[in-house]
């Protein structure tokens, strides 16, 4: 069987992709190693078998020794350690949740319902990368996908509202903070029959635009919030996230040539 690795299982993502193989018994068809990169030699996860030691994911070593590594660890742990793991000779299946390799010429992005084709003749051809695209453009793609191939579609204007999830972990912890900070502010006034509401929406707002509020992920204040852009700026006006729109929908659709236009609005809200 092939050895397949396993890094960042515990995350969001990779909790979601536990819980599925474990739903259909695909652990009995591989054999896995799961990596860590702050428990090493800790037990590994119950999948139904013998619980392993957790292995050093910073190891090149260790993972060379891998048919396949799946990551859900972030883009700066697969711009870590890519580049040396394929620097040393590996040649095994690298396949990837973060959005860092979806630029390479190398990479595949995996949307099987949509680009099967281009996944089997990647295979064939000796590709080895394959990434996870954007959640927005998998879910857009899924829907209209097909009109894409029958060349129906000019250009595509998209509006996205995003939950925290989307940022990760961290920044749904943070979310919840900041709802917890703004729940403390308004209780005492909330409790008091004369209580004015318009003096409690005004001293929400004065705490939510104050240092006091926890914002290190999102950078302003979620909770009682939207924020109507996503990722960092690019230098053309897009935010990353709109960037990603255009760019991954048409090398999902293998279109390299006069690429379809897209564009839109991406606009994180407080849900979690």
């Amino acid at each position: 069987m092939k050895k397949v690795g396993f890094v960042g299982w515990r995350g969001m993502v990779g909790s979601v992709l536990m819980d599925r193989m474990k739903e259909e018994n695909d652990f009995k068809l591989i054999h896995p190693v799961f990596f860590t990169t702050s428990q090493i030699g800790e037990p590994g996860p119950d999948i139904g078998s013998e619980v392993q030691p957790l292995i050093d994911a910073n190891s090149v070593e260790y993972l060379g020794d891998m048919d396949l590594v799946v990551s859900c660890q972030g883009s700066d742990y697969t711009k870590q350690m890519h580049s040396l793991l394929r620097n040393s000779g590996w040649n095994g299946y690298w396949i990837d949740a973060a959005s860092f390799l979806r630029k390479s010429e190398k990479s595949i992005i995996v949307l099987d319902p949509i680009n099967s084709d281009q996944i089997e003749k990647g295979i064939d051809t000796g590709i080895k990368d394959y990434v996870g695209g954007n959640c927005t453009v998998s879910l857009m793609l899924m829907a209209i996908g097909g009109l894409f191939k029958e060349n129906l579609i000019q250009w595509v204007c998209s509006m996205t509202y995003q939950a925290a999830s989307g940022a990760g972990a961290a920044s749904m912890q943070e979310l919840l903070t900041q709802m917890k900070q703004i729940g403390e502010i308004s209780n005492k006034s909330l409790t008091k029959s004369s209580s004015n509401i318009l003096e409690i929406d005004k001293d929400i707002n004065k705490f939510i635009n104050s240092d006091k509020i926890s914002k290190k992920n999102f950078g302003y204040s979620l909770a009682g919030n939207v924020l109507p852009y996503i990722d960092s700026q690019l230098k053309n006006g897009q935010s990353r996230e709109e960037w990603k729109n255009q760019f991954e929908t048409n090398k999902i659709l293998g279109i390299t040539n006069d690429p379809i236009p897209l564009d839109g609005i991406c606009v994180r809200v407080g849900s979690m």
